[in-house]
């Protein structure tokens, strides 16, 4: 019997606040409510769609790398806003984000996550469990935390960097949320913990970077983490009512990488779906942002 599973590709669909415009030459030409940026992107080998003189006439603010990891934001309009904030919202939920310019070319969300998000929500609001307690690992500034609490969840938070969780909270309070449970630390860690305190869960958000560290220096290598914390990660699932998301940006991964993993950490997995998230450009291209493998199952 064949157990292939169709690949996915799969695009945010709500999004009034979020615009790729374009994308091309290495970089992205994107709209973030009323600003549009320009910043780097290593997979966008193909030539613009639109070119340079037009990329030029449209942009607010530009990224400019000085190094592999930092730089400086460039601003057509010197007082310009270097916070501003955005929404996001499906059928079943409505969240708002603070942007940011940071020194290393993010403004605080992934926009591909969106398609993620609405996985969570509709989870969330299809289970019978009351209150169902989901955990966020690797959590960032909190779109997937946010988005399992405004659904109705009991949500845990974890991330090692104490200011994006700060930035998370910020999030929380302009969603006109509370009571999301905020922890440092080391994601493989705290799963040890949970596990050891025989804590479990109905949701699980999994979007670990390719490289990172701890606060306290621990070292997290993607390839070299990610078996053990799925086969750590599935025993705190509850066993009747559940769902999990895996989802990794790193460019040596693939879907079905995903798929092995999922299946062999967890052989009793039902409804597995997995695929890869891109953003569709105005202007025509695909923007590949990363893999996913999914699961649910409902009482």
């Amino acid at each position: 019997m064949s157990t292939a599973t169709h690949i996915q590709l799969l695009t945010p669909q709500h999004w009034k606040d979020y615009e790729l415009i374009d994308c091309g030459d290495f970089e992205k030409l994107e709209r973030f409510g009323d600003y549009i940026l320009i910043r780097p992107e290593p997979q966008a080998v193909w030539p613009k769609a639109l070119g340079d003189a037009e990329w030029e006439k449209r942009y607010h603010i530009k990224f400019k790398g000085r190094s592999a990891t930092s730089g400086e934001w460039l601003r057509k309009d010197p007082k310009g806003a270097d916070r501003w904030h955005i929404s996001y919202k499906n059928q079943d939920v409505a969240i708002k984000f603070r942007l940011g310019l940071t020194s290393f070319k993010h403004v605080g969300i992934f926009p591909e996550q969106a398609v993620n998000w609405d996985y969570i929500s509709e989870s969330v609001k299809s289970f019978k469990t009351p209150n169902p307690k989901v955990l966020n690992l690797f959590a960032y500034t909190g779109g997937a935390s946010l988005i399992a609490k405004a659904a109705g969840a009991d949500t845990t938070h974890v991330d090692s960097i104490k200011q994006v969780v700060t930035w998370a909270n910020e999030n929380q309070e302009l969603s006109g949320l509370s009571d999301i449970r905020w922890v440092v630390e080391d994601a493989l860690k705290f799963v040890k913990r949970e596990l050891k305190r025989g804590n479990t869960y109905n949701g699980i958000i999994l979007d670990p970077p390719a490289y990172g560290h701890g606060p306290k220096g621990e070292k997290w290598k993607l390839e070299d983490h990610i078996r053990e914390m799925m086969q750590d990660v599935v025993k705190l699932l509850d066993p009747q009512e559940h769902f999990l998301i895996l989802n990794t940006y790193s460019l040596g991964f693939s879907s079905v990488i995903v798929e092995n993993l999922i299946r062999t950490s967890f052989p009793k997995v039902e409804n597995l779906e997995i695929g890869e998230l891109y953003l569709q450009a105005t202007a025509g291209p695909k923007l590949p942002l990363g893999v996913f493998g999914k699961f649910r199952k409902l009482k």
